[in-house]
């Protein structure tokens, strides 16, 4: 079953958020599991929000790549983290035109 996972790290800057993405490289080597991802920054920090196969693929991709890939860059603090099962999933963009 699909889940959302919710994360929140305001100590997260946006150079060290790029910094991440380089480092782990998820965009070109796509984690198993992986559906969806989006990142963003409010008035309250860094947020991300992912629709993961299942949340055993999400913790894999946690222990196993992201945080030993971005423990160098001395990102302050820990995540706030929240998984729950998707009702739906539908990404419009993907959908292919006959």
């Amino acid at each position: 079953m699909a889940v959302v996972m919710r994360m929140e790290w305001p100590e997260v800057t946006p150079d060290q958020y790029d910094a991440a993405r380089e480092t782990v490289h998820w965009e070109g080597d796509v984690p198993a599991g992986a559906i969806f991802h989006v990142a963003y920054f409010d008035e309250d920090g860094f947020k991300v929000l992912d629709v993961w196969e299942s949340a055993e693929d999400f913790n894999a991709f946690v222990e196993t790549r992201l945080m030993p890939g971005i423990a160098p860059l001395g990102i302050e603090g820990e995540p706030k983290i929240t998984i729950t099962p998707a009702h739906a999933v539908f990404n419009p963009a993907a959908m292919v035109q006959a």
